[in-house]
Order: C-alpha cells, then structure tokens, then sequence
C-alpha cells in the first residue's frame, strides 16, 4: 500500500512518538491501556492542536513582517522624527516580553468590536496572533533596517549620479539586494517564533500544549506525563529543524562578506 505523503508524515511522528513512550511502556498498570495505545488515541486531538500552533506562527509571522518592514524602512528615513519615531518602537517591541504583549493583547482589547449597529467577535486567538506579531514586528523591523544599511553607500551614490529619486534607488536597487541578506535572520525568527507558540495556551488559546493537559487529565496517569510531553517536543523539533538546516545553507549560500 502507498501511503500519500502526509500519511507517511503522521506515519513517521507516531513512530518517533513510539520511541519515546517505550521506556514508560512497562509502568502501564494493570488493565488500563498501554502507553502506545493511550498515545494513538489523543493523537488526532494534540495534533489538532499543534496545527492551530502552526497556523498561528505562520500569522503572526506575515503581520509581523509586513509590519516590520514598514517600520524597518521608516528607520532609514531622511526624516529625522519619523526615523527617531519608528526607532523607538522597534526598540520597545523587540525588548519586550513575549508573555507580557500577549497578556496585554488579550486582556486589553475588546473581545468584540461594534461597527453601524452590528458586531464583530474578536477571539483569544486572534488576539493572540497579534500579541505574537508585535515582537516579530520589532526583530523584522531591525532585519530590514541592518539589511539596508549593510549596502555599500556607494550605490546610493551611484544611482544619485545616474538621477534616480531616493524611492526608485530604495525599490529598485537597494532592496533587491536586501532580500538574500534578510532571508536567513528572517527565517530564524520564524523558527523561533513557532516554538514559542504554545505561550498562547496561558491566555487560553487550546493549542497543543492545551489539549496535552487535557488528555493527561482525562487519562490522570502520571506514566503518561513524558510520552505525551515528549511527542509534543518531537513534533516542534520535525518542524523547526529543517527550517533551521535550511538557513544554515542559506546563510553559506548567501554570506555576505564584511
């Protein structure tokens, strides 16, 4: 039988799964189901979970972005407030607590916003995509502003010579080169960014780390505290080393010499 490649995916975490939980295998009591069979049963529910992990890195990551290299470019701003301005948000995003923009997200906005006599819910999760998406915004924000500055002024000159308007040498010239030199720094954000992911089951989000507490709840077997735990660490650590492998080979390909 021919597996499809995300049933050999699912395949190959529920073995590495297996690996971990045969230590615990043994402390099974009597009668109750062994460590395996209490893992494939909340498999589908955590994994459900994890998904909703990924989904949110891969939000919160796009705003932050997008909003980043807005506030990356008003860092180079020939205008000294705007610069000043966009410097100091970047400073106060990027330095901040991860755990504390995201209570400060979900406690202080609105749980729903009344718009013409109608309303639109706001969920924890969405909240919570945004409390993720500021500190990403403030490491974004300073990626594109290094990237930018790291181009030899030369360029900037050249194209001043040859009549270009800042905005036709910043889109045209400069930027294009910027893109190989952020992309490695980027992805290393997104790796980090996934793993810290479950701190949204503190504001309530029921992600992975949510619907592991549960099921160790419902099961109220301390044998199976590490097999679950430990599934969960194999399958962030499946997620995010390849990413981490590839901006290794990215960062070779793409060294930037000083």
């Amino acid at each position: 039988m021919i597996l499809s490649p995300s049933r050999r995916w699912l395949l190959f975490l529920l073995l590495a799964s297996f690996a971990l939980s045969l230590p615990h295998e043994a402390l099974a009591a009597p009668g109750q189901p062994g460590i395996l069979a209490s893992l494939l049963k909340w498999t589908p529910l955590i994994f459900k979970g994890f998904l909703l992990n990924l989904l949110a890195s891969v939000l919160s990551m796009a705003l932050g972005s997008l909003l980043g290299a807005f506030l990356g470019l008003a860092q180079i701003s020939p205008n000294r407030f705007v610069a000043k301005s966009a410097w100091a948000v970047t400073q106060f995003f990027r330095n901040a607590p991860w755990l504390v923009l995201l209570f400060y997200t979900v406690l202080l906005i609105p749980f729903e916003i009344r718009i013409s006599g109608g309303s639109i819910p706001l969920p924890d999760t969405a909240k919570a995509i945004l409390g993720l998406a500021l500190p990403v915004m403030g490491n974004v924000s300073e990626i594109v502003r290094g990237a930018v500055q790291s181009v030899p002024s030369g360029q900037w000159e050249s194209a001043q010579a040859l009549a270009f308007t800042r905005r036709q040498t910043l889109w045209m010239i400069i930027l294009p080169q910027c893109l190989k030199r952020m992309l490695p720094p980027w992805m290393n954000l997104y790796a980090v960014l996934t793993m810290a992911t479950p701190l949204i089951s503190i504001v309530g989000v029921e992600e992975a780390m949510t619907m592991t507490r549960a099921a160790l709840a419902a099961e109220n077997r301390s044998e199976l505290l590490v097999p679950m735990y430990g599934m969960l660490l194999v399958w962030f650590y499946l997620y995010c080393a390849p990413i981490a492998a590839w901006t290794k080979r990215l960062e070779k390909r793409f060294g930037v010499k000083a």
